[in-house]
């Protein structure tokens, strides 16, 4: 494993976004129905209103990418995604470690869904701690 490098993101870059995105989405078993093209127009939306997204590279090679709302302090990580062939080979710990390095703050929020055990326990493994439980009410179809 050579050195990831971080490469900031530009509009020119969304597709490639989206299609991670999507995956992303299918990995954590989230609920978003969402289409490419809608993800590409969200994560336009995102970058315009102070949403950062990094890609990380290996020798010309897509890694991963990350979402980082520069908004908010602390900063929130609000997507992380290493590409499926590149896991449980430390691309993930590296490339949070140089992303952590790039942003140069001593503070990062994430959240993580509840069905996510792989990337809840990956988390923690940085050292993430819980700091709260985010709920939610689905009223059945009849009582909408």
């Amino acid at each position: 494993m050579s050195d990831i490098r971080i490469h900031a993101c530009t509009g020119e870059d969304v597709h490639v976004l989206a299609l991670l995105n999507k995956q992303l989405i299918e990995d954590e078993k989230h609920d978003n129905p969402m289409s490419i093209e809608q993800l590409q127009d969200r994560m336009r939306q995102f970058m315009e209103i102070g949403y950062a997204a990094y890609t990380f590279v290996e020798d010309e090679r897509l890694r991963g990418y990350a979402l980082v709302d520069h908004r908010r302090d602390p900063l929130y990580v609000r997507q992380f995604f290493i590409c499926r062939d590149s896991r449980r080979n430390g691309y993930g710990r590296l490339a949070f470690a140089k992303l952590l390095a790039y942003l140069d703050s001593p503070h990062i929020d994430i959240e993580v869904l509840r069905g996510n055990e792989s990337g809840y326990a990956f988390w923690k493994s940085l050292g993430f701690q819980e700091r709260s439980v985010y709920m939610r009410l689905e009223l059945p179809q009849e009582l909408q």
